[in-house]
């Protein structure tokens, strides 16, 4: 199965910049109710993927109680506390279902690290459960 059927593209999610503040990046997670988002350099690249937790944690870390001191930091300052693995755009099903169980949304990008686009851990789940049902049905 080509995981491309799966793919929600670059033009259609949010995502940051690295040089984006942090308050900008937090922003971005809270208007768009998201819990992780990923985060790509001006030449396209994923470089990482945040979550909300990365933000509290930098933010407790810092003493920073007000989110408007955060446009003092940018992206590249907050670390990470669990590395959310990319596939390329040629990886199998098995390897999204794989990293699916750890991430929320699994970064898809090129031969050249180009990010283009997150499949979901629900298309994920989607896909195995019409592919369980289907092979059911033509069981009987």
């Amino acid at each position: 199965m080509n995981i491309l059927q799966l793919l929600k593209p670059k033009a259609t999610i949010d995502f940051v910049f690295d040089d984006n503040t942090a308050r900008q990046a937090l922003e971005k997670l809270r208007h768009g109710g998201y819990t992780a988002v990923p985060v790509i350099d001006r030449d396209g690249r994923y470089v990482k993927t945040l979550a909300e937790g990365d933000f509290l944690w930098f933010m407790l870390n810092n003493g920073i109680t007000d989110m408007r001191e955060l446009e003092r930091y940018n992206i590249a300052q907050i670390t990470r506390r669990v590395n959310m693995k990319p596939v390329y755009v040629y990886s199998t099903i098995e390897d999204l279902i794989l990293l699916s169980m750890d991430q929320n949304f699994v970064p898809v990008i090129d031969d050249r690290e180009v990010f283009i686009g997150i499949v979901t851990r629900r298309d994920i789940l989607d896909y195995c459960y019409k592919t369980i049902n289907k092979t059911q049905s033509n069981d009987k």
